[in-house]
């Protein structure tokens, strides 16, 4: 067929269409509004981001992770997209191991047997310059507020995250907030949003409004946060069952800072790009 070939894949529901631009060089010149015609689910594929596979720049690396929203803009990490990239790689290997290098750094992977995907997320980075936040405050404690939201913990997990803990996840309108927050002052790159709960011992209910995409299914980004935010409050050990609007994360803070996330992937379909989408008619 002609086209572009893609791959449609998810991670509790966090979808991505995935190229692969060693093979097929024209995808590494996407400008955002192409990648945006493909990210729309009506008239596109359809997808929370965009991921391209890169020839590494970096010798300790298997290949290079590009990220883009589904409004066309880059992004720094995706936690979801990680897994499913080093799922890809590890089958294209034959092995049970990646590195996936990105524009924060190198991500190292592992297979489990039971299907499962650890990525070490590399290093949480608290300080509020490296969030970033527009003052000097308490990342533990962030003076913002807004509706029953307030008095969050800031992360950056490559990229930023606001974490906000309530008595009732379920009960907070993310969608109403969720924008207002990404946009607030206080976050000069703007910022991912997270609304948790404590359902059990170590057991975190997570719901995420994604920056520059909107309300997601899962955020492993944000779960990386949410397992790091909820220990430093002293609300939860350092290894957390976070669940997701479509499923469940692990995630484990190491002693030396790093944090690995471990979940399913998931492949939907396979296709090829009509050249319309790229063209833009």
């Amino acid at each position: 067929m002609n086209g572009i070939p893609f791959v449609k894949m998810h991670g509790l529901g966090n979808d991505f269409v995935v190229f692969d631009g060693r093979r097929d060089p024209a995808v590494l010149d996407l400008d955002n509004a192409t990648a945006a015609r493909i990210a729309d689910r009506k008239t596109g594929v359809g997808c929370d981001q965009l991921i391209v596979i890169e020839p590494a720049r970096d010798d300790l690396a298997d290949a290079f992770m590009r990220i883009r929203n589904n409004d066309g803009g880059e992004v720094e990490a995706c936690g979801n997209a990680t897994r499913c990239v080093a799922s890809i790689l590890m089958g294209e290997l034959g092995r049970n191991d990646a590195i996936i290098e990105t524009v924060v750094g190198l991500l190292d992977a592992n297979g489990a047997s039971d299907g499962l995907v650890t990525v070490d997320m590399g290093q949480m980075r608290l300080d509020w310059r490296d969030i970033p936040l527009s003052e000097a405050v308490d990342t533990n404690h962030i003076p913002l507020s807004l509706g029953p939201l307030s008095d969050a913990v800031g992360v950056n997990v490559g990229n930023p995250h606001a974490v906000f803990f309530v008595d009732d996840a379920e009960a907070i309108d993310i969608e109403k907030l969720g924008p207002v927050l990404e946009h607030h002052e206080m976050f000069p790159e703007r910022a991912n949003i997270e609304v948790c709960s404590i359902i059990g011992e170590d057991q975190i209910r997570m719901r995420v409004w994604e920056r520059g995409v909107g309300v997601t299914r899962a955020c492993g980004t944000g779960a990386c946060a949410v397992g790091v935010a909820a220990a430093r409050r002293g609300l939860t050990g350092r290894k957390t069952d976070i669940i997701l609007d479509g499923g469940k994360l692990t995630i484990e803070w190491l002693p030396d800072d790093h944090v690995l996330m471990t979940g399913p992937v998931a492949t939907s379909f396979q296709g090829f790009l009509h050249s319309s989408l790229l063209g833009g008619h």
